[in-house]
């Protein structure tokens, strides 16, 4: 075990050029787990079952995971208390033990702790910016109390608030990576991929790029847009990319969150393991050298993103072990077709099939436009009422042109 700032820091060994990977997508895999409520995405679970947390963080490390982040995300108290939702534990206290987490697992082996910090529901509702920065710093001095190794500014959809937390995170001194939830159309203002990685190295940023929201390739090919902004302003930074392990070739501006399918029927969309392979190879080839994953990630997915970098990172990951290069362990099956198939070139050409009949292969986003300032996105502490509801499911009907689903009809009857 490493003591606490004997390891190596993310910017050494990125100006190493070395490739750090990081972990995955902890909201949905613990949500899945049952230990995350969908909705308000909050991670009490690091203070009310620090085992599952404490053991997807093993799982992450065993896989090849160079970074622990901190178990914080949506943990500021705004969001914490948005619309109803109940907590036994504060802010200050999830925030403090999803840093003591993320330690103990890290030096487990050669891992670093990155503390995050994410958008918050105070400035959708147009709060002023020394209102939002006094939000970051609370989080932040947990942070620094628990000395964790860098800091994420992460899953902002406006540059704006982003620079705002990036401002906030570099008075540490500590390093400081920031990535927006967007696409090739930028954030939720039109600014592109290019002037909002100019703004957010300006802002104080030694690391950019995106998460969440999109596919893998389309993060790629955004956070090439990026470096190439940053390029032509004539300044420098490192590139990171922890897309969803999703495939979201129908979403426009706001990604994943506009398909009829978030949250819960997403597993069609889900990218095959040779899939992150070919995602890994992409991004090194596009320069970026921090790279990882979000939502729908799996440990087996950045198991597969190590693998394909073994040969740049001169090192397999532990749970490769119990994984044969592109299938190979297959030969040991007792089924000849399938000992058939332990060779790389039957999975990089196989096209996998839902198994569901008359199942579309592409779904029209809800995409109702709304974005800061608009009244539908005012936040509150309160419950959303049924008042409330009730012209959102209106909506809904006539956005989608069609007839409202029995259970839905029948929930808009109970509210009328």
């Amino acid at each position: 075990m490493a003591p606490v700032g004997s390891k190596r820091g993310v910017l050494e060994r990125l100006d190493a050029g070395e490739v750090v990977i990081g972990d995955g997508g902890f909201v949905f895999a613990l949500e899945k787990r049952g230990y995350v409520k969908a909705g308000p995405w909050t991670p009490e679970a690091a203070a009310e079952h620090p085992e599952a947390v404490r053991q997807l963080h093993r799982e992450f490390l065993r896989a090849g995971s160079n970074v622990m982040q901190t178990f914080t995300f949506y943990a500021s108290d705004d969001k914490l208390e948005n619309r109803g939702n109940k907590l036994t534990f504060t802010g200050q206290q999830i925030n403090e033990a999803a840093c003591d987490l993320a330690r103990e697992v890290a030096n487990e082996g050669d891992a670093l702790v990155a503390g995050g910090v994410s958008q918050t529901p105070s400035y959708l509702s147009c709060k002023s910016e020394d209102e939002v920065k006094k939000i970051f710093k609370k989080q932040l001095d947990v942070f620094i109390k628990k000395n964790v190794d860098f800091l994420i500014a992460e899953y902002f959809e406006h540059v704006e608030e982003a620079e705002w937390a990036v401002q906030v995170l570099k008075a540490t001194g500590k390093p400081v990576a920031a990535t927006l939830c967007i696409g090739p159309e930028g954030d939720m203002h039109g600014v592109s991929p290019g002037e909002c990685a100019v703004r957010l190295v300006k802002a104080g940023a030694d690391i950019v790029g995106v998460n969440c929201h999109f596919d893998p390739m389309t993060c790629v090919k955004t956070v090439a847009m990026m470096k190439a902004g940053v390029e032509k302003a004539g300044l420098k930074a490192h590139y990171m990319t922890q897309p969803l392990a999703y495939h979201t070739p129908d979403c426009s501006c706001q990604g994943f969150i506009d398909l009829p399918e978030f949250p819960f029927a997403l597993e069609p969309r889900i990218l095959t393991r040779w899939e992150m392979q070919h995602y890994a190879r992409e991004a090194y080839k596009a320069g970026i050298r921090y790279i990882g994953g979000c939502c729908g990630f799996e440990p087996y997915h950045i198991r597969a993103v190590a693998e394909e970098l073994a040969t740049e990172r001169g090192i397999l990951p532990e749970a490769s072990e119990k994984h044969g290069m592109w299938g190979s362990g297959l030969e040991m099956h007792t089924k000849p077709w399938v000992r058939a198939r332990a060779r790389r070139d039957y999975w990089e050409r196989l096209k996998p099939a839902s198994g569901r009949p008359l199942c579309p292969s592409m779904s029209t986003p809800d995409g109702w436009g709304v974005t800061r300032g608009h009244a539908e996105l005012m936040q509150q502490k309160e419950a959303t009422t049924a008042e409330q509801l009730r012209p959102l499911f209106q909506k809904y009907q006539r956005e989608m042109r069609i007839a409202l689903p029995p259970s839905l009809l029948r929930l808009q009857t109970l509210i009328s």
